[in-house]
């Protein structure tokens, strides 16, 4: 599936799960018969299904990734977490001997496993109504699905089509710079904290926690 060095693979299906759930949105990419079909969907996980959980999600009706895919060959869904890039300068190490080179810190984590079509009217409602919840959590007055007038939720459920996604096997890679030394990590955090970059700072914490464990 995915090529992961040791050092920078995470099997931690408990780990997997919270950044699936935290990053909420995936990249699923299916078998036609002229070659992959992708499409971007955000998903609910659910953890009690199965041995590594279920995936739901749906797709407009129009898109013909639910119609061509074949779904008796195993599907993918990848998930991209924070990046950012690594600048040699920030290693200590650099100094000492030059032996650095650009690179990228990130997280990715690919799901394998088969769909099934849902177009059950008070399923696909019901997972909307989860996938709003999730996300509308926060918000002081959160919407919810009743809150549509009922001939435009049905026109709305009508013109998508779900789809559950059990993942038979789940892979990690968080490349946090673990092949370099400890004070080449501790450099590149502190690069990484002071970037405007939302991204490279959730890096830079990422790293500061994983260093912080290792002590």
């Amino acid at each position: 599936m995915l090529y992961i060095p040791p050092h920078f693979r995470e099997a931690d299906k408990d780990r997997l799960h919270a950044e699936i759930a935290r990053i909420g949105f995936a990249t699923l990419t299916t078998v036609g018969p002229d070659g992959p079909l992708i499409s971007h969907l955000p998903v609910v996980l659910d953890k009690t299904i199965g041995a590594f959980g279920q995936l739901r999600c749906h797709v407009a009706r129009a898109n013909r990734q639910w119609r061509d895919s074949d779904f008796s060959k195993a599907a993918l869904a990848v998930f991209m977490g924070p990046d950012a890039y690594v600048s040699p300068s920030w290693y200590p190490s650099k100094k000492e001997h030059g032996k650095a080179v650009p690179t990228w810190n990130y997280v990715s984590i690919c799901a394998r496993g088969r769909i099934e079509v849902v177009q059950d009217r008070d399923e696909l409602a019901a997972h909307v109504a989860e996938l709003s919840n999730l996300h509308e959590a926060a918000f002081p007055e959160p919407w919810q699905i009743n809150d549509a007038p009922p001939d435009y939720l049905e026109r709305q459920l009508k013109g998508i089509v779900g789809f559950r996604f059990t993942i038979d096997a789940l892979e990690g890679k968080m490349k946090l710079s673990q092949n370099r030394s400890e004070a080449d990590r501790s450099g590149v955090a502190a690069g990484l904290s002071v970037s405007p970059d939302a991204s490279a700072q959730a890096i830079a914490g990422m790293m500061t926690t994983a260093n912080s464990s290792k002590t």
